[in-house]
């Protein structure tokens, strides 16, 4: 038998499998690895399955030939979800790039926090999102990686928006509440969680492309995302008042620009795309084509 020469897609392949096909070859050295069976003290107590990694894989490693540190969730293992143990193993991720002066790629998969670790999920939110904001005033780029099975949901979108450059695909999700979590506390008149179509206009990776949520947009290929990381490398990494002021303005012109739309494709429409409808159904290199410089101003607090 002869091995497949199909490209390894991002949103199928597993942590490990991504973070072997984006660094250079060999350069992955895991930090924590499963050996130290570092797992969740508080599953246990529900009776639920534990994992050796808790979800969450962090390594040094290169990229081109640069150096940098990576964390990769496991959308397979309770949903990519953050908990005590994987949460602090990203915040030491983080903290360690501060010291050492390097950047980080963190492979997004996540549902959000764990309900059965809710308070110390969410304290981690919290401490991930300072270490990487320090990281970010010290020079480092955090460059987010988007288009697995779980999505970006929850704590973890406050994360990705934290970050300096976001890659997503069109199978990428982003969002602070997923759609049964809107649908629950909202009802179904509001959002029908059902409705995939309508959840990949309202989250999915294009529209996050087009209203500036996202910087790159490539194919469900894992050679895709690693081309996109290392443009990425090259990416500014500034962080500083007027970064933040930048980014300000331009949440509030969106806000002011969007906020009657009821979907995403009437945002496209008001992007100025001429037929808007048929979005969903462009391959890559025809929705990049068709929406070159119809992106709502993506780059300019970047």
């Amino acid at each position: 038998m002869t091995a497949s020469t199909h490209p390894l897609s991002w949103f199928e392949a597993s942590a490990r499998q991504r973070l072997a096909a984006l660094t250079d070859p060999g350069s992955f050295a895991e930090i924590v690895g499963p050996e130290q069976r570092e797992i969740s003290p508080h599953l246990a107590l529900f009776d639920l399955p534990e994992q050796f990694d808790d979800g969450m894989i962090i390594g040094r490693a290169k990229l081109g030939g640069t150096p940098v540190l990576v964390a990769a969730q496991e959308g397979r293992f309770m949903g990519g979800a953050f908990g005590e143990v994987h949460g602090a193993k990203l915040t030491g991720l983080l903290r360690a790039a501060t010291a050492l002066k390097r950047d980080v790629l963190i492979l997004f998969d996540t549902g959000g926090v764990r309900l059965q670790e809710a308070n110390a999920g969410e304290l981690a939110i919290a401490e991930i999102m300072r270490a990487l904001v320090e990281t970010r005033i010290a020079g480092g780029r955090v460059i987010g990686l988007v288009g697995g099975r779980a999505g970006c949901y929850g704590g973890g979108g406050l994360i990705a928006g934290c970050c300096s450059t976001l890659i997503i695909s069109e199978q990428g999700r982003i969002s602070v509440s997923g759609p049964e979590v809107i649908e629950t506390n909202r009802g179904v008149e509001e959002f029908d969680s059902r409705d995939r179509a309508f959840v990949w206009r309202s989250m999915g990776g294009k529209h996050r492309y087009l209203i500036g949520g996202a910087d790159i947009f490539v194919d469900d290929e894992a050679g895709a995302f690693r081309q996109a990381a290392l443009t990425a490398l090259d990416r500014p990494a500034r962080l500083d008042l007027a970064v933040l002021g930048a980014e300000q303005q331009r949440l509030k012109r969106r806000l002011q620009r969007f906020a009657t739309a009821r979907d995403g494709i009437e945002v496209w429409s008001r992007l100025g795309i001429a037929v808007p409808a048929d979005i969903p159904g462009l391959g890559t290199r025809d929705f990049l084509r068709t929406t070159t410089d119809r992106r709502e101003m993506a780059d300019d607090a970047r």
